[in-house]
This record gives C-alpha cells, sequence and structure tokens, in this order.
C-alpha cells in the first residue's frame, strides 16, 4: 500500500562541549531508531553544532540521509526572553521560502562527496511524503511555519527542541504540538534535549509524536536515561482524508504560497505495509506539581553530581520545610538511582560506582545509597529548640543520611567577642533591649557562622571517615524568600546549588505533603505542622518566638502573589495596586491594599542587591528573582518609590471619597 511511516523522536542528554559523549549519544539513539524499524529519526535542538554561513551565525538543523546533506534549515524564530539570550550568539534566517547554496568545509566534503548543499527555508518531498522543518520557539510563534507548511502540503512536521522544565508547563508543550495538527491535520514529531544544561535549568524531555491533533507516543518526562527513543508508525492516509473534510483548511490552501522543495528518492514506507500495526491515539498522562518538584530537581541534582566529580552532598539541616524539603529532593534522587539500576541502566550503575569510588557497588536500597552520598548537619545555637532538633534528626534517620550534630556558639561568641574587644560595645538582642540594628547584626553572625561551617565539613566530612572525595552544599532558599530577600548575604542560602531556588513555599509544602503519603517519611508531620521560623532569635520560655511570617510582615501566600504580578505582569507598584484592589476586594480595604504593596516593594528593593549572589538554582517558576540569567534588573532602586506610592495615595483618597470614607492619615 505503501502508507504507512514509523518515525522516531529522541530525547537526549547532550552537554556543551562534550564532543564525544554527545556524538556517542546521538549514534547511539540512531541505532536504536533503526531497530525499532524508524525510517526517520529526529533530535534535540543544537544536539550536534551551530554552523556559519557567509560569515553569520545560525542555529540549524542539518538533515542528512545515507552520508549524504539534504538540507541545512536555519531557524527563523530564535527565542530571545526569559532563559534565552540567543540573539547574543544566532542571527534569524528572514528570508522565507528562499533557499541558497552553502558551501560545505572541506573535512565535510570528503565524508558526504558534495561540494555545496541547499541551505534555507525548505521542505522535504520523498516519494510517497513531504516533510517539514520547524526549531522550537518556531511552535511557540504565533505564524508557526507549520501553519503555511500544512496547507502547502506538508504531511510530517519535524521539530527538534531545546524546551526547559518550569512546573505545570508540561501541557502547554503538549496543547501545543496537539492543536499544530487539530485544525490543519498531520503528523507533528517532537524531540526533546534532556537533562542539566551545565547551568539553572533542566530540559525534561517529553519526545511525543502526534496526529491529527490527537496524542499517539509520548515519551518520559523525568528519567536518569541519556537517550530515550520513541517510535510510532502511522497511516499517512489518515491524515489525507482528515484534511479533506476541512473545507477552510482546503479554500486556504489554495491560495498559499508555495514552500521550495527539495526531491528526496527516497520513501519512508514500505509497498508492503498492509499488516503493519499502526498507532492509536492515547491520553497524555501528566504528573501533578508534587511530582515534578520530586523528580525534576533530583535528575538535575544526579547530573550535576555526577559530572562534576564530587563524592555527594552536604545539607545544613534545620528541620523546618525548606531544608527538609531539599533533603527529600536527594532522597528522591537516591530512589531514581536505585530503581534506574534495578531497570539495567548500566551508565547510573557506572556513575554511582564512581561516585562512591567502589567498582563492585551496586546500588539497591535508597537509604543505604543516601548514607554513602548524603551528609545533613543540624547546627544548633542557643537559640535553637529541642523541636527542631528532634525534627531534623528523626528526618534524617528516615531519609538514611550520615547525620551530624553540632552547636555553633562557641564561634559565635568569639566572632562577637572580637567585636567587642575593638569598639568597647557589646551589641544585644532587642528582647534585652538591644536596638535593631544590633538585633539584626546577631542574627546574621549566626547565620554567616553556619555557611562558614558549612563549606569546611563539606570539604573534610568524608575525610573524617576515611573516604575520599569532597560535597557539595546545597541551598534551601525558595523563591518567596528570595524575592523578598528574607535572607542574610552569605548565609546557609550561600551554597553551591540549590534545589529548591526556583520554588514558592506552597509548592514546597504540597510536596512534603506528597512524601508523606508516597515515601512514608512520618518525620515530615511535624515539620508540617511547626510554623516556619529562622530560630536566630532567643527562645522564651524555651520555646521559638519568632516565624518568618511575622518577620516579612508578609504571608508566603501573598509573597507568590507579589511575585508572579512583578515578573509575569509586568506589575510595578501601582500597576500591582490596581490589581490586588479587585483581587482581595473581600478580604482588604484600599487603604490595606496599599499598605501591602508599598510594604513588599520597599523590602523588594532594600534586598535586590541579594540575588547578584544568589546560589545557582533549579528553575522551576516563572517568577523567580534570579539575577543572573532569567531577571535582569538593576540591584540599586529609590526605594522611596516616590512618585508611583503618591499615585497610589492619589487614587485610595478618590477611592474613600467615593465610598464615603474619611480618613485623614497617609495609607503608610
Amino acid at each position: 500500500m505503501g502508507r504507512a511511516v514509523s518515525v522516531a523522536a529522541c530525547a537526549l542528554n547532550q552537554w556543551a562541549l562534550d564532543f564525544e559523549g554527545n556524538a556517542e549519544r546521538i549514534l547511539r539513539s540512531i541505532s536504536i531508531a533503526k531497530s525499532k524499524g524508524a525510517r526517520y529519526r529526529l533530535g534535540p535542538e543544537l544536539e550536534i553544532w551551530p554552523l556559519m554561513h557567509r560569515n553569520v551565525r545560525y542555529n540549524c538543523r542539518v538533515i542528512f540521509l545515507n552520508k549524504k546533506i539534504l538540507l541545512i534549515r536555519p531557524k527563523i524564530s530564535l527565542a530571545n526572553a526569559g532563559n534565552y539570550r540567543e540573539l547574543r550568539w544566532f542571527t534569524p534566517w528572514n528570508k522565507a521560502r528562499h533557499v541558497e547554496e552553502y558551501l560545505l568545509p572541506r573535512i565535510i566534503q570528503e565524508v558526504t562527496g558534495q561540494d555545496t548543499v541547499p541551505f534555507g527555508d525548505a521542505v522535504l518531498a520523498t516519494k510517497d511524503t513531504c516533510l517539514g522543518t520547524e526549531i522550537c520557539e518556531e511552535l511557540w510563534a504565533p505564524n508557526s511555519p507549520h501553519i503555511e507548511m500544512g496547507l502547502d502540503g506538508v504531511e510530517i512536521f519535524t521539530n527538534s527542541s531545546g524546551s526547559h522544565h518550569v512546573l505545570r508547563k508540561a501541557h502547554t508543550r503538549v496543547d501545543l504540538v496537539n492543536s499544530a495538527t487539530a485544525k490543519n491535520g498531520g503528523i507533528y514529531i517532537l524531540s526533546n534535549q534532556k537533562g542539566c544544561d551545565g547551568d539553572r535549568l533542566y530540559y525534561d524531555g517529553c519526545a511525543m509524536i502526534s496526529m491529527n491533533g490527537e496524542t499517539v507516543a509520548q515519551g518520559s518526562q523525568f528519567s536518569l536515561d541519556d537517550v530515550e527513543v520513541l517510535v510510532a508508525t502511522l497511516d499517512l492516509e489518515d491524515v489525507r482524508s482528515y484534511r479533506a473534510e476541512i473545507s477552510s483548511r482546503n479554500l486556504a490552501a489554495s491560495k498559499v504560497n508555495p514552500f521550495p522543495r527539495i526531491k528526496v528518492n527516497f520513501a519512508l514506507s514500505c509497498s508492503d505495509d498492509l499488516s503493519v500495526p499502526i498507532c492509536v491515539p492515547i491520553q497524555w498522562r501528566h504528573h501533578s506539581p508534587e511530582e515534578e518538584i520530586c523528580l525534576g530537581p533530583a535528575c538535575w541534582l544526579w547530573d550535576y553530581l555526577r559530572r562534576s566529580k564530587q563524592a555527594g552532598f552536604l545539607l545544613p539541616l534545620s528541620g523546618g520545610i525548606d531544608s527538609s524539603a531539599t533533603a527529600c529532593i536527594v532522597y528522591s534522587m537516591c530512589r531514581q538511582v536505585c530503581l534506574a539500576v534495578k531497570n539495567g541502566n548500566s551508565e547510573v550503575l557506572a556513575d554511582a560506582r564512581k561516585i562512591v569510588h567502589d567498582e563492585t557497588y551496586i546500588p539497591e536500597d535508597p537509604q543505604e545509597f543516601c548514607k554513602r552520598v548524603f551528609t545533613t548537619c543540624y547546627m544548633a545555637s542557643e537559640n535553637s529548640s529541642q523541636d527542631t532538633r528532634n525534627r531534623a534528626k528523626l528526618l534524617a534517620e528516615q531519609i538514611g543520611s550520615y547525620h551530624i550534630n553540632l552547636n555553633i556558639d562557641a564561634a559565635v561568641k568569639a566572632i562577637v567577642g572580637i567585636f567587642s574587644m575593638v569598639t568597647g560595645r557589646t551589641p544585644r538582642f532587642s528582647v534585652y533591649g538591644g536596638s535593631r540594628r544590633e538585633n539584626l547584626a546577631l542574627q546574621n553572625v549566626q547565620a554567616r557562622v553556619r555557611m562558614v561551617l558549612a563549606y569546611l565539613f563539606a570539604q573534610l566530612t568524608l575525610w573524617t571517615r576515611g573516604m575520599p572525595g569532597g560535597l557539595l552544599v546545597l541551598g534551601s532558599a525558595n523563591v518567596d524568600e528570595s524575592l523578598r530577600g528574607y535572607l542574610t548575604k552569605y548565609d546557609c542560602s550561600s551554597a553551591d546549588i540549590n534545589p529548591i531556588g526556583g520554588i514558592s513555599k506552597t509548592d514546597l509544602k504540597n510536596f512534603i505533603q506528597y512524601c508523606i503519603e508516597n515515601f512514608q517519611l512520618t518525620a515530615l508531620r511535624s515539620i508540617m505542622a511547626a510554623p516556619p521560623t529562622a530560630e536566630l532569635e532567643p527562645l522564651m520560655d524555651g520555646q521559638v518566638s519568632q516565624t518568618d511570617e511575622a518577620d516579612m510582615g508578609m504571608t508566603y501566600a501573598e509573597l507568590s502573589i507579589y511575585g508572579k504580578l512583578r515578573k509575569i505582569a509586568k506589575a510595578g507598584p501601582y500597576s500591582m495596586f490596581c490589581k490586588l484592589i479587585n483581587l482581595w476586594k473581600e478580604i482588604c480595604t484600599p487603604r490595606e491594599v496599599a499598605s501591602k504593596v508599598k510594604h513588599f516593594f520597599r523590602m523588594y528593593s532594600v534586598n535586590r542587591h541579594k540575588m547578584t549572589t544568589l546560589t545557582p538554582s533549579y528553575h522551576a517558576e516563572n517568577y523567580s528573582p534570579d539575577d543572573n540569567r532569567f531577571d535582569l534588573r538593576p540591584f540599586l532602586y529609590n526605594t522611596t518609590w516616590s512618585w508611583q506610592f503618591r499615585c497610589i495615595d492619589n487614587q485610595v483618597s478618590h477611592l474613600e471619597k467615593k465610598e464615603g470614607i474619611s480618613v485623614a492619615e497617609d495609607t503608610d
């Protein structure tokens, strides 16, 4: 019949500048795709390299068959927002439906036997169908190439992507792929990068194949497999009959400007394919946000650990939600490693043996593996409660980490003693009559001592145990605390990497509940029930008197809303006030909203400088304040916001007059 086509979408864990490893993974994926009967294989974006054409650098797909290059297709729409700065490195191809001759480098000429090849915006016409190309961002663009390619008769759309993970994003990507063929018919193949990119992003695979608006094959979103190949066999006649019934599509197709066609003497189908089984639509299985937190950062940590060639992690475990969530993510990593080894992943086994320096080791039990690669440390002070100490100890026992208890009072007193000896003054906490400046300084000393000790123990703990190597220090500040600046610069938030730095407090609480239910970590119940606290001020009758939300002057739930409005909605003080008086009209007066907005922007701007030294964090949220790559803003603000706050005051007065309320005081 000649209508059944078998195609492969690959998710590869490529790593910048790892030329040998990248090449090996590409070749392995080709071999797997062939063994599964695929006649077309698609890899992720930039799985090899960019190209220079007439002294201009382009992000390209190179399409080849049997050692012959068929087409070099440069990227048309470049991603240039958020985490991406493609225009810094590449130039978009702006010549629609235009093809030029590309002179191959001599080393490639010797392999292919070609001097020049087509370069530009074209499609491939095989003996039995027509294939078009998109590259990552082009799927997300409002004028995606697949729209007019489909009208011009292209039946198979292929997309090489480098799309990173963000909580709750997968459904958007899936919907875009399915909608690409729902209105216009066709087969859509999407390949994606997977793994840590050597930076703050985790690429989450999710290779997929869709036909006529429905998913027919789904790849994994999170796994430790460096190579994943997804193959589906589909009937081209299903595309043709689907399109024939769409009258509006056919009318538009009759007027479309045609694409240049590169003729290929090859068929994706076979003449005798009547008995070939055809894939049927499936229901996409989405992970819950709690599962995403459990799996995404865990895979990111594993990539970072094995590629940095360190021997494990050290985490200052305070017994609070944030550090406990970080510990649970490391435990999840250990579970993923043991599962991968059980399923026969020889690469994960080899990496695990290198990390623990034991060529015969087999990680079978997550707790046992955790003991080898994860050290937790409770750093008590005179302001720490017995409750948090017990919570940290119990959680460490349940996940299996090597746990250390220590006391920092001697170091704190020595540092304060030096200050007193030099100045003749001794600072006091506010409960003992000290000023706010004294109170804050004494808290900061404790926090910074913990950072110094964390790095000392990370370097030498394994040495004391007679084991080789050093440990990576993990931070555990959440995205909301960073946004508010509720952290001490160069305290325990300063670490090598932070797996929860892009996750909100609300999501972390839900993740903790997930771990209670799925990992049977009962120690987390008391951690969930306790109010978040820094434990940096003196106890009152042995009990914690300091809480995070009281210190911040806002709740974590409010912080999430402020963060989304500031970053995603691009709202300044006045715009945020205007949005919140409607959003919170049932719970706050305009004057109360004004006070909250002003307080947030003061604290945000005063503390923005802390973002310049923020520990590299797993990017999971679109309102992250990460100053390095995602949220590029000034770190010196006019913290009075005089004009903006005055506009808010005027609007509050107007609203109160309108409601007949007489209030003379300022909204502050």
